[in-house]
């Protein structure tokens, strides 16, 4: 089927609705998992193509975007296949650690916990996963990370989210997942970051959809590209692709379910070619009300429980100990004025102070360290040693996001080139 275009004679105030349906569509697409993508931090097996691509009505991307805004599905369950390829190594068991020290926590070998979602959901940044979702309605939801002999769960119920691991049977509980109109901003804010909501991965074709259409702007082409079928549902496929040059991204797929508006698939492919950087599409869906059992957990007979409150409690202990500055500190030295961007859209960097020479906490050629040596030597490895004008750094690179941290404590981050990353890098000098 050919591709749908949008008429090319469209008024400004069309595109200016265009616009603001994105907006809407960023807000209101249903969360059907507790996982919530930066993710962050996903190709796909042949299972998910169709026999053919269906006959559909015809559609311009204006309105196929209002049908995902004006989506208001509520109760779904299946399972959702995910890949990413990001060009990195194996993170050879280093996920605890990883997400540990970016959220400023203890690991699970420090009096953490290895069920920690902020650590554990890490796994999905490399490799293939099963996951099975479930949700009914905003306070309902559980994911289910999918082994070949242990399984992962994070259930939200109410005010109650409990995460399982069945390989170490520890268990993990925190309190606050309402919306808790009672709290001041600062406190949800501190619930978010503290208590390990697993809100800040992307793990469904939904909540990617999400992130993909909040960067959607003037520097981007948006249009309709045919229909499909996935899981057995009758789709269009949006696809969104940068207009200029120098950006990793090629483009994005999105599959949208043809009745419900909901994303059903999401495929990002990078500028470079090759295999899907994020690929995730269900499998199988069902759009039926759960069973309310669905949601319950009682910690197995034996299993370690860590509250969150013990390790947010342990976690500023050790910040009184130790000084060095945690992810979660950097990022509120940038929400206080520190980051700068460069250029526009889909080509944008930014720039920030690490905080000192080297920048405290990451491994900047051989002089830096974390303080673990096998997460140093993960880090090194994604890195090439460039200089310029600016000094001289290293640019910690994937196939998607490429970050250069100079010498002298600056970094430059984007989803752009190493190139294009010392030229900006020049350019501040």
């Amino acid at each position: 089927m050919a591709p749908y275009e949008t008429d090319d004679s469209a008024k400004a105030d069309e595109a200016e609705d265009l616009r603001a349906g994105r907006r809407k569509a960023a807000r209101y697409v249903v969360p059907v998992t507790v996982v919530g993508v930066a993710a962050a931090t996903i190709g796909l097996v042949p299972a998910f193509a169709g026999s053919g691509d269906p006959d559909l009505p015809k559609i311009s991307a204006q309105e196929l975007i209002e049908k995902i805004a004006a989506s208001d599905v509520q109760q779904v369950s299946g399972t959702v296949k995910i890949s990413t390829d990001l060009g990195l190594p194996d993170l050879g068991g280093l996920e605890s650690s990883l997400g540990a020290g970016a959220a400023g926590k203890p690991s699970g070998g420090d009096g953490g916990s290895t069920a920690e979602p902020s650590s554990k959901l890490l796994e999905l940044a490399t490799g293939t996963h099963t996951v099975r979702v479930a949700a009914d309605g905003p306070d309902k939801q559980k994911l289910s990370l999918l082994d070949k002999t242990s399984e992962y769960s994070v259930i939200r119920n109410g005010d109650d989210v409990w995460a399982y691991d069945s390989k170490s049977n520890e268990v993990f509980h925190t309190t606050g997942a309402a919306d808790g109109k009672e709290h001041k901003k600062d406190q949800k804010q501190d619930q978010k970051s503290d208590k390990g909501l697993p809100e800040d991965v992307p793990a469904t074709p939904q909540k990617l959809a999400e992130e993909a259409l909040k960067a959607v702007d003037d520097t981007t082409s948006v249009t309709v590209d045919g229909s499909a079928q996935v899981a057995g549902r009758d789709a269009y496929k949006l696809l969104i692709k940068p207009k200029g040059s120098g950006s990793t991204v090629g483009a994005i797929s999105i599959a949208v379910d043809a009745k419900t508006g909901l994303p059903l698939k999401f495929t990002l492919t990078p500028a470079s070619g090759g295999a899907a950087v994020v690929d995730a599409g269900f499998t199988q869906v069902d759009f039926a009300k759960p069973s309310a059992s669905t949601f319950d957990f009682t910690p197995p007979k034996g299993a370690k429980v860590t509250e969150g409150d013990e390790l947010k409690d342990q976690g500023k202990h050790e910040k009184q100990e130790k000084p060095a500055r945690s992810g979660e500190d950097l990022g509120k030295g940038l929400e206080g004025g520190g980051l700068k961007t460069i250029g526009e859209g889909w080509s944008s960097i930014a720039e920030f102070d690490m905080g000192g020479k080297g920048g405290q906490g990451v491994p900047s050629g051989a002089n830096g360290n974390t303080g673990n040596s096998d997460v140093d030597g993960f880090l090194n490895s994604l890195g090439d040693q460039v200089s310029g004008k600016f000094g001289s750094g290293t640019v910690f690179k994937t196939r998607l996001i490429n970050v250069l941290i100079t010498d002298d404590g600056k970094a430059y981050a984007g989803a752009v080139t190493k190139d294009a990353l010392v030229k900006a890098a020049n350019a501040a000098k």
